[in-house]
């Protein structure tokens, strides 16, 4: 699982930068999860009101879907620990993405014609 918090945008360009590199570096071959996290916080008034004093908004739940695209995610989920929506479909995608991993089809390599 790489996490971002929604409401934090520099946590959101961190995946980009630091932690899908990191994570690649040191898992090669395992499967990735993207998950935004403080979702109850994306539509509360206080927190728009300092990200807006920064002239900054919430990541999007399209521009989570565009990063986990871009970073080759094979989900992307988004939660909140407070409320606990989307909590328990986090664990259970993790377990999923374990216990059965797709399978990349292999490019194919190009072959030779003898004539």
């Amino acid at each position: 699982l790489i996490c971002y918090s929604v409401v934090n945008p520099s946590s959101f360009e961190n995946v980009r930068i630091k932690w899908f590199p990191e994570v690649r570096h040191h898992c090669p071959d395992k499967p990735i999860i993207l998950v935004g996290t403080k979702l109850d916080l994306r539509e509360d008034p206080k927190t728009l009101d300092k990200l807006k004093e920064r002239k900054m908004a919430p990541i999007t739940y399209p521009q989570g879907l565009a990063m986990a695209k871009d970073i080759g995610a094979v989900k992307y989920l988004e939660c909140s620990a407070l409320t606990l929506k989307g909590l328990k479909n986090v664990f259970d995608e993790a377990i999923r993405a374990f216990l059965c991993p797709q399978v990349k089809p292999k490019k194919k390599k190009p072959g030779c014609s003898l004539i």
